[in-house]
Parts: structure tokens; sequence; C-alpha cells
């Protein structure tokens, strides 16, 4: 997988509950990132919180948006 060995983040357990939709969704996105060997983080709910690993950038959630383009962008540079 992609994500294998890869530091990463994405929207987290606590934010899917908070939102109402931890049993509607068809799968957690934090238990399946981990379930497929990555190496999983999380900031505080609702906050800004990028992961870049090499050239793999993510985030947490839409709050981390504009973080996550920046990073991209230096990337790129």
């Amino acid at each position: 997988p992609l994500v294998k060995d890869k530091r990463v983040t994405g929207f987290s357990n606590e934010e899917e509950t908070a939102v109402g939709l931890a049993d509607v969704v068809p799968f957690s996105l934090e238990d399946e990132l981990k379930k497929h060997g990555a190496r999983y983080e999380r900031g505080v709910a609702w906050q800004s919180y990028v992961v870049a690993d090499g050239r793999l950038v993510t985030g947490q959630n839409p709050a981390s948006s504009a973080a996550a383009a920046e990073d991209v962008l230096r990337l790129l540079r």
C-alpha cells in the first residue's frame, strides 16, 4: 500500500464520531490507514494538522487545507 511505513494523518475517529457519522461511513479512515501499515498521527480535533513524509502530504481535516497546500507548494519548488 502507498501508506505502508509512511507518516500520515486524516480525519480521526474522534472527529468522525463528533459529526455523527461513525456509524454511517463504510469504514474508519484512521483505522484503515493503520491497518495498511501507516504510521498514523493526529493533532487536536478540528485544528489544522499536516504531516509530510517525502512527497506524501496529508491533512487531518478541512481546517488543514491551507497548511497542506503550502506544504505541497514547498515540495514543488
